[in-house]
């Protein structure tokens, strides 16, 4: 039950068992034992077949065995109730593998050993087992006792007797009969750091006395063991046991003395003719019989020499039968080269593998490979790579330690394999393949060898022989040796995966000789074309290609400055295939990215289109340097050059070799102009990327886009209606055994194809396959057409390609349009391909079957042609009435039936349609060992599945056998499958069937006997669709056919419901579009990529990406199954480089971490995924970013409170008339919509006028229009062009210097110091005193300078939060004219902003201002530039000038100002037109006595114009905001309230004016405020001075009496007080809300009482101009800090209706009670205790204290 078999040693002696083999082997031909080396040297391959065609057998099976039955199922014990039945995981629940065990404390009990058990369901892991000893073979193998005792390391269960017990106790889930030999692997050791870790193999076997005793003994077998440094496994064949210890230490490596590893070897892999001179006189003839008559095999010499010990003797004779290869020389010198890697580190020197290992192991390898493999120098690197390792495990660990103490080397204790010794092993070795590899041994020279090896292949000797082994000794005693490849399968293999593809071209055409209706009328409603729908998964793509973009733009590198482009231009580059350019061009017509760009004016046809892509031939030259001339006359277009499949043509341009069509993208695309150009983009598109990914690439990795991959599930974030199918799809299909797999090869056509081989072996394997083919293909054809009467000739087809023509002409017969499937037969030699278009059309004529099926010849060179009869059909399907319409593409012959023969070496990105069922790909080279190569032919099959609501089909739906029988789906493999042929089973067993060469037909009768059979089937064959026996046959003519089949009644063909379900579906075209095509691969090819590599990938993902670049060394890591697309990019980067003819390979990088061109990117995604739509829409993105980039939101909103009572008072004056224009009191700006409205006897609210919104509902919604910067636009950081640049600053060069001003003001009580940080470049604006250097003032100029270059005013911008949207760059508004601006700043941001604006000037605030308003600023930047111009006027009178002459003008402006407008003077209509603010600034300083004006301004824009009344005049008089022209000198007097955060312009406009000065704004100006969501003075944080985090607080709460106990904000005075009479005045002054006629009388201050209460302003000063208030009554006063200017009289002179509010505001609460006394309030006001308010601010932030009374 399990442990029956023990570790002892059969009865048998093992020297008998071993002679007993050996002599076994050497007399039958028939049986082939496992080979040695593969358990050793080979990672764990699933190989399909051995050498008799058997599969491999598990390695792990018992040994012993001397039964070859397969193992009897075992069924495990149902576990307990409630148990654990987890992977890994005891049926406690407790963890038992090795990787969560090891760092664990165990305790073992007394007698038990820690061992490894692997289970079958997790072959990754080691779990751990303690076992009893006693049932444990020791090293030697031997004196294990029979039966079992373990415990459970997990849960501590002890006592398990049985090992059957045991396995089911820790899951290991068998399939088998539980053995301890064979899942108990290996010991279990603790390292030097105390770690559990896995130690040598549980030796169950044992070893053999011969073993022990050839050159070894049993002491130093013991100390390897000890160490752990042996991989011991056993081999099991023919009866007799090989120990792998013995092996090993055989082979342990001993360099010969006359390898040196620094010797060079040439390397070339070309084939060339064998050399003519020779070095040291020896000569070898080769037979002059020696021909494809003769020998029938051509001979690949592959040579190996020891470097300085011998060369390649001379040849003469017949050489154009000898080819003569460098790769296993390159191969072995490879193998010298890893221990280098430990060298350089600083290491003692590791010998390498010695001459004689390498000799041996090759052996080895040959000898196991099967007769239909061809030898592959990556397997036999892998080979060397592991011996050397194994080999050297002790030293390599000890130079891995990286604790202090290093144990000294251990000595060689193995004996090195002598040169005598080499022989005798090499044919030991070839002793288990008879007559498969042939060892030479006796030659005494190299010459004489391969002259014997010639006759005895010209005698015949070696007809059985794959390889000869050349291995002698010369005169120095050094070895020399060769391999000999005669077998005719490898040599064919092998020299044509030697031939470039240019070369194949030429020897295929060199060997090829060629011998001598209407539409119908039915219509299917199933059909639609879906060919340009965008998915979701190339919306996301094109967006991360977006993103991309956007971060080159946003590096520091400034390689892209996308704010700098207003316009996507673009050229799109694909391969020189006519296909490919219509299929690109009718994607981008279909896309609307023509319109989208503005350029559909330009393109009205398909035709015009084409322009914007082209073919890269000779006629792209002039294109690209078309793009290249204009991207250098538009340096404000971004132009994008894409560059489809550009993994095509890699050459290098300097390697071209004369040949026009390499190297022509290398010079094109990769010129220098390109390089430089700023404005070009190089998008590369590829699916095949690593290509372009090697040490020497051009392309950034952080520039590479990954299509999403469905690896990790990214595609189901997209919600996508199709399913990719791809290559791993596919292989997939193969594995997953619940059906037919997707990818097959034809058994019976690979049996004809290698009889024809061996009759014909000068022929390329390509005219052989092709013809047997067609050969195929017609037969199926006539036994298809022709029913009964050609039977017989079934047997000469095979079941795939019968099924394949049965389907083809089938399936469109049931449909009622006769929609069918496309069967692609991919053939890449163009000649060969005609001639299998010419052959395929004859036989389909002959038969009649012109007008069922259309035969095309798809070659890249030529449009498409097609038919008449099917032309008429395309055009009904697709509702097109052009009569000369032709397909261009192949997507557009979706649902013909059709078979397309695809030519040309390499698939150029042609798409094909979904009506694509059959894939045949059984002509494509088999020796294209390169991964580009096998997965573009592979992606001709990739398909975009429909995905099913029911879930019926998905990735693995099964496919169909034969439309005519869709329920014959139950056989799950290929050994049994039942075809329907015409209506008859035909059973046939698919992978043993042989041609026998009775039954074969040779290629030269085929064509004739077809020649004469065809005339006499015209009366004899049957319809194959009608499935009805019929003795007459007619061709199959639709019109002539009568009507044998039922018209399927189809629903709507929208109808979703219609295509999930294909039993509703009479139409075979829907019901195959959520079914992936069929894929016939050679046998070779598939063998090749269904074999696992021990990383879980297709051996060929291992393959050389490509032909033009290299590996950097052969002992490189494999690629693993979990890496992502980017780290298989870091992985290629790291391990390939070009080779000299690549174009990469000049783009070494010299003294630079990387030489990647900046504006290149890198999309790859797997074949006919949706990468041209993807690309397609990432344009049309790019551009409405870019538009989107010159676009802002500005505000657009009408005036606010117009009345038409106040135009009639207006005049259409100019401005000398300012003077007697009335002034208009009420605020029209949209912006104060919820301020308090200001009193005019002149103005009549209207009545639904109703002022409601909050100010925050305001800002959040206010209107805004989209709108294009022009040339003259303002610009925040984010803007960067090189027109700009030096203005920006953005360079070291630009340093700046802090200065100190100083200067007194009165209201302030003390001197103010600021600071300027001036620029360098900034410092002739000032005047600097000689001494010291210290500021002194800032230059004015004079009022009678005039320069057309500058702006006299300087211009303030106050600013805060906004240090990168701020729009402080006036370089273009200014059309680069000279003018000074000043950023005015707050000294906690003076860092941020100087680091942003380096080149600004800026005016640090005071601290104490750091909380201040707006208002502060305002009142700083006057007082300043007032003080500025008396300090300047002292200067100017030093220098002869008058007082007056200074220019007394500055600019306030908000950071928010974009751009600005003019009025056309057009007596019609109202037009606007952007100019710069250059022009705006120097009309109004030309103004006419523009001197004599306190205050100028312009309106604001709104989209609606001038509106109706003041707006058309080009001058009045009202309220100014955001942009002023200010006149410091007259506005001495007024100064803006440094206390205000809200309405402070309003306030001061308001006294501006009673001061009698001139307010003037320009209505034929305007100017367009941007909405900037970030910063400024209008955020407001309300907080309380516990904790920093803004809070809820109601307005209410802003308040408190005085003395109590209140929560305090930490909010200053002033803005809590200006809050809370917006949100409370209504209730404040009761008799005011929504009373206009009874306002609120304001003195000498504005403040916003909200939107219902009425302010009416007037002034106390003497002489100030204040409107008529008689007969007015007001509903309240507000006294704000009143001076002394107001008196008990002048209060006396305003009349106060009954019960009107009072509310006096003071500074502190003893100056409000002298206020009330000085001003006897309480006459006739009635005051309170209750009444008394203050701030809610604590007393150390000076609250404001306010009184409020009523009006007796």
């Amino acid at each position: 039950m399990g442990n029956s078999y023990t570790g002892h040693l059969q009865s048998t002696r093992f020297e008998e068992v071993l002679h007993n083999s050996i002599e076994a082997s050497l007399r039958s031909n028939t049986v082939v034992p496992r080979p040695v080396f593969t358990q050793l040297y080979l990672e764990a391959e699933q190989r399909p077949y051995s050498h008799d065609g058997r599969g491999d057998e598990d390695e792990d099976e018992e040994d012993g065995s001397d039964s070859n039955t397969p193992p009897i199922p075992y069924q495990m014990r149902p576990p307990p109730d409630g148990s654990c039945t987890t992977d890994g995981f005891c049926q406690a629940g407790k963890d038992l593998r090795l990787s969560s065990m090891a760092t664990e404390s165990l305790e073992v009990a007394p007698g038990f050993l820690l061992v490894g058990a692997k289970s079958p369901s997790m072959p990754d892991h080691i779990l751990v087992c303690a076992v009893d000893q006693r049932f444990l073979p020791d090293e030697c193998g031997r004196n294990a006792l029979l039966g079992f005792s373990g415990n459970c390391m997990g849960c501590g269960e002890k006592g398990f007797r049985y090992f059957t017990e045991f396995a089911d106790h820790i899951n290991l889930k068998l399939t088998t009969q539980p053995k301890k030999q064979k899942h108990l692997k290996y010991h279990l050791l603790r390292n030097a750091q105390g770690i559990l870790v896995k130690g040598p193999p549980i030796c169950w076997k044992g070893i053999g006395k011969i073993a022990q005793e050839f050159l070894v003994n049993k002491d130093t077998i013991l100390h390897f063991m000890r160490m752990g440094i042996l991989l011991y496994k056993r081999i099991a064949s023919n009866g007799w046991m090989f120990s792998a210890t013995f092996l090993l230490i055989l082979l342990t490596s001993c360099r010969h003395k006359g390898w040196s590893p620094e010797s060079s070897a040439p390397t070339e892999v070309t084939p060339r003719p064998a050399p003519n001179s020779t070095t040291n006189g020896t000569k070898s003839v080769v037979p002059t019989t020696l021909s494809w008559a003769s020998c029938s095999a051509r001979l690949f010499v592959c040579v190996f020499l020891s470097v300085g010990h011998g060369t390649l003797p001379h040849l003469c004779g017949n050489l154009g039968d000898v080819l003569v290869s460098g790769l296993l020389q390159k191969c072995y010198l490879n193998s010298q080269n890893l221990p280098r890697v430990y060298e350089q580190y600083g290491t003692a020197p590791i010998q390498p593998i010695s001459t004689e290992m390498l000799i041996l192991l090759t052996v080895y390898y040959l000898v196991q490979l099967a007769p239909d493999q061809a030898p592959l120098m990556e397997d036999l690197e892998q080979i060397f790579m592991r011996s050397w390792r194994e080999s050297h495990l002790t030293e390599i660990r000890q130079y891995q330690q990286t604790h202090a103490q290093i144990a000294p080397p251990l000595p060689c204790l193995a004996q090195p394999l002598t040169p005598s010794q080499l022989p005798w092993l090499a044919k030991l070795a070839t002793s288990s393949c008879g007559e498969g590899v042939l060892v030479l041994d006796t030659a005494p020279s190299l010459a004489e060898a391969l002259e014997e090896t010639f006759h005895r292949l010209v005698d015949g000797r070696l007809s059985q022989t794959n390889y000869v082994v050349i291995i002698c000794m010369n005169r120095s005693q050094e070895i020399e040796s060769c391999v000999v490849v005669t077998g005719k399968h490898q040599t064919r293999a092998l020299a044509e995966s030697l031939l470039s593809p240019s070369d194949c071209v030429r020897e295929i055409v060199h060997e090829l000789i060629e011998p001598t209706g209407d539409s119908p009328k039915a219509k299917c409603s199933e059909y639609y074309v879906e060919w340009h729908e965008i998915r979701p998964i190339q919306l996301a793509v094109a967006r991360k290609l977006l993103s991309h973009v956007c971060a080159i733009a946003d590096s520091s590198t400034q390689n892209l400055d996308l704010g700098s482009f207003d316009k996507v231009e673009f050229l799109i580059c694909v391969p020189p295939s006519e296909v490919t350019f219509h299929q690109v061009v009718l994607h981008l017509w279909n896309s609307g990215l023509l319109r989208e760009l503005g350029l559909d004016q330009d393109c009205l046809s398909v035709k015009e289109a084409e322009q914007y892509v082209v073919k890269l031939n000779q006629s792209a030259v002039g294109k690209i340097n078309s793009l290249i001339q204009k991207s250098k006359m538009n340096p404000y277009t971004l132009f994008i050059l894409v560059h489809d499949h550009a993994h095509w043509d890699i050459s290098s341009g300097q390697c071209s070799g004369g040949d026009s069509s390499l190297g022509l993208v290398d010079s094109l695309l990769n010129c220098r102009q390109i390089r430089d150009a700023s404005n070009i983009l190089t998008l590369h598109v590829t699916s095949f990327p690593f290509t372009l990914q090697t040490q020497y690439t051009r392309i950034s990795p952080y520039n590479e886009i990954h299509w999403p991959s469905g690896f990790n599930n990214d595609v189901d974030l997209y919600h996508e209606k199709t399913k990719y199918f791809g290559v791993s799809e596919l292989l997939e299909t193969t594995r997953s055994g619940s059906g037919l797999p997707l990818l097959r090869y034809d058994s019976s056509f690979e049996s004809m194809a290698a009889a024809l081989e061996e009759r014909l072996p000068k022929l390329h394997s390509a005219v052989i396959r092709t013809h047997v083919l067609i050969q195929h293909y017609s037969l199926a054809l006539m036994v298809t057409a022709g029913g009964q009467a050609l039977q017989a000739l079934q047997k000469h087809i095979s079941v795939e390609t019968l099924e394949m023509v049965q389907c083809l002409l089938n399936t469109s017969q049931r449909c009622p349009s006769r929609h069918g499937h496309m069967l692609l037969l991919r053939i890449p030699s163009p000649a060969l391909a005609a001639f299998a278009h010419q052959r395929l059309c004859h036989v389909r004529n002959r038969l009649g079957l012109h007008k069922q099926f259309e035969v095309i010849l798809g070659d890249p060179c030529s449009a498409l042609t097609v038919g008449k009869h099917f032309l008429d059909q395309l055009r009904v399907w697709l509702k097109i009435l052009d009569p000369d319409w032709a397909p261009l593409t192949y997507l557009e012959l979706e649902a013909l039936p059709c078979i397309l023969i695809l030519t040309g070496m390499d698939p150029l990105g042609e798409s094909l349609p979904r009506s694509l069922k059959y894939c045949d790909l059984r002509v494509i080279s088999c020796w294209s060992l390169q991964r580009t190569t096998l997965e573009q032919e592979l992606g001709l099959a990739a398909y975009l599945l429909k995905t099913k609501q029911d879930g019926q089909h998905g990735p693995h739906a099964r496919c169909d056998l034969s439309e005519s029988d869709p329920e014959k789906l139950s056989s799950t493999d290929n050994e049994d499958e039942e075809v329907v042929v015409d209506g008859q089973y035909c059973k046939t067993r698919t992978h043993e069937r042989i041609l026998s060469r009775d039954s074969s037909i040779s290629l030269l009768s085929f064509n004739t006997s077809l020649n004469n059979e065809l005339p006499k089937l015209g009366n004899q064959a049957s319809p194959a669709g009608t499935q009805l026996p019929q003795s007459d046959w007619t061709p199959l003519d639709p019109d002539k056919q009568p009507n044998q089949r039922r018209q399927s009644k189809s629903t709507s063909s929208g109808s979703s419901s219609t295509r999930a379900s294909p039993l509703r579906q009479s139409c075979s075209w829907a019901r195959n579009l959520s079914r992936p095509p069929v894929v016939l691969l050679p046998k070779a090819v598939y063998d090749l990529i269904t074999t696992v590599d021990s990383s879980g990938l297709p051996k060929s993902t291992s393959f050389l990406p490509h032909s033009a670049v290299e590996w950097v060394s052969s002992f490189r890591p494999l690629l693993s199954k979990m890496m992502t697309c980017t780290e298989q990019s870091l992985y290629y980067r790291q391990w390939t480089v070009p080779k000299p003819h690549h174009m990469d390979s000049s783009n070494r990088a010299e003294g630079r971490p990387d030489n990647f061109h900046p504006r290149k990117l890198l999309l790859s995604g797997p074949p006919q995924v949706g990468k041209t739509g993807a690309y397609l829409q990432f344009l049309g993105i790019l551009s409405r970013m870019l538009i989107r980039l010159m676009e802002v939101d500005i505000y657009d909103e009408e005036d606010i409170n117009c009345s038409d009572h106040w135009f009639r008072f207006q005049s259409k004056l100019v401005a000398l008339l300012c003077f007697w224009m009335p002034f208009d009191y009420i605020i029209h700006d949209p912006k104060y919509e919820d301020i308090s409205t200001v009193y005019s006897p002149d103005f009549t609210p209207n009545s639904n006028d109703g002022n409601s919104r909050r100010q925050e509902d305001v800002y959040l919604h206010r209107r805004t229009a989209r709108i294009k910067l022009s040339k003259y636009a303002a610009y925040n950081t984010y803007h960067h062009c090189e027109q700009c640049h030096q203005y920006m600053g953005f360079n070291p060069q630009y340093q700046s210097t802090l200065h100190a001003f100083t200067f007194s003001h009165l209201l302030l009580g003390e001197e103010i110091q600021l600071y300027f940080i001036i620029p360098k470049s900034k410092e002739h604006h000032f005047s600097f005193s000689q001494s010291g250097g210290q500021l002194e003032s800032m230059r004015l100029p004079l009022t009678s300078d005039w320069n057309p270059d500058a702006i006299k005013s300087p211009i303030f911008t106050p600013t805060t939060g906004r240090h990168e949207h701020g729009l402080f760059n006036l370089y273009h508004a200014m059309e680069g004219a000279a003018h000074l601006h000043i950023l005015v700043i707050k000294e906690y941001e003076m860092a941020v902003y100087k680091k942003y604006w380096p080149n600004h000037i800026m005016l640090v605030l005071p601290t104490i201002f750091n909380g201040a308003g707006i208002g502060a600023a305002h009142f700083l930047i006057k007082e300043l530039s007032y003080h500025n111009l008396e300090l300047e006027r002292s200067r100017r009178v030093e220098h002869g000038s008058r007082p007056q002459d200074v220019w007394p003008f500055i600019i306030l402006a908000d950071d928010s100002c974009v751009m600005w407008n003019s009025v056309d003077v057009d007596p019609k209509r109202w037009t606007e037109r952007n100019v710069s603010l250059k022009q705006v600034l120097q009309h109004m300083e030309s103004s006419p006595n523009i001197t004599q004006y306190g205050l100028c301004g312009m309106r604001k824009w709104s989209s609606r114009g001038g509106g109706a009344g003041q707006q058309k005049d080009p001058f009045s008089r009202g309220h100014l905001h955001d942009f002023l022209l200010l006149n410091v000198d007259l506005t001495q007097n007024v100064q803006y309230n440094q206390n205000r955060f809200t309405c402070d312009d309003v306030d001061f406009n308001l006294r501006a004016h009673s001061a009698g000065l001139l307010i003037c704004r320009f209505n034929n100006f305007s100017v367009m405020k941007k909405q900037i969501a970030i910063g400024g003075y209008g955020t407001f944080i309300i907080k309380t001075k516990m904790t920093d985090v803004p809070t809820t607080i109601q307005p209410t709460q802003y308040i408190c009496a005085p003395d109590s106990k209140h929560l305090f904000l930490a909010t200053p005075a002033q803005l809590l007080l200006e809050k809370y009479l917006q949100h409370t005045s209504h209730r404040l002054f009761p008799l005011s809300a929504q009373n206009y006629s009874h306002p609120v009388l304001s003195v000498d201050c504005y403040l916003n009482l909200g939107p219902e209460v009425t302010v009416c302003f007037v002034s106390s000063r003497p002489h100030s101009i204040n409107f008529s208030t008689t007969g007015l009554l007001f509903s309240g006063l507000l006294l704000y800090f009143c001076d002394s200017f107001v008196t008990p009289g002048f209060l006396k002179k305003f009349q106060f209706l009954k019960g009107a509010t009072l509310c006096v505001i003071c500074p502190n609460r003893s100056s409000l009670r002298q206020t009330v006394v000085r001003l006897e309030l309480e006459e006739e006001w009635r005051f309170r205790l209750s009444d008394e308010f203050q701030t809610a601010n604590a007393k150390e932030d000076q609250p404001l204290f306010f009184l409020t009374g009523k009006h007796i």
